[in-house]
């Protein structure tokens, strides 16, 4: 997934600047700056998660399970008792809706020079469709919706 959001920011911002005259050395410097915002990002994370295995906390998963149980009485005594599982947390569709609006929006920003608050907005709404869509795809294969 993290190569995908790479690979994504890298087209984006070459399909931004191929319309415009710029230097190749602009276009290697802004390539560089996305791939060390990306491994920065990427090195927080291993970061936090070294600390929580350290700390003796698992790293949980968003999809929890709970078990719920319900007994029945009648009359004539105890009925039946059924368990049910109900899964908690962000459906995948939520999480890449948000997931692509964030990177829309940045990306967005960033092709946009000129007006930037248009560009995140503009990005951002793309980025959250497409993501929304492809978690739909996700959560279908899973068998959640």
């Amino acid at each position: 997934m993290k190569k995908i959001i790479v690979l994504f920011t890298t087209l984006s911002v070459l399909a931004g600047c191929a319309g415009k005259s710029g230097s190749e050395e602009e276009l290697q410097q802004i390539k560089q700056n996305t791939i060390d915002s990306i491994n920065k990002a990427q090195v927080k994370q291993r970061t936090i998660d070294s600390m929580n295995k350290v700390n003796g906390k698992a790293v949980e998963k968003n999809t929890q399970k709970q078990e719920v149980t319900t007994t029945t009485t009648t009359n004539t005594g105890t009925g039946t008792t059924t368990t049910t599982t109900q899964k908690k947390g962000w459906s995948k569709t939520a999480k890449g809706a948000v997931i692509g609006a964030g990177v829309g929006a940045i990306g967005g920003a960033i092709i946009d020079k000129k007006h930037p608050g248009q560009g995140a907005i503009l990005g951002g709404a793309l980025g959250a469709g497409a993501g929304a869509v492809t978690g739909n795809v996700m959560d279908k294969k899973d068998g959640r919706k």
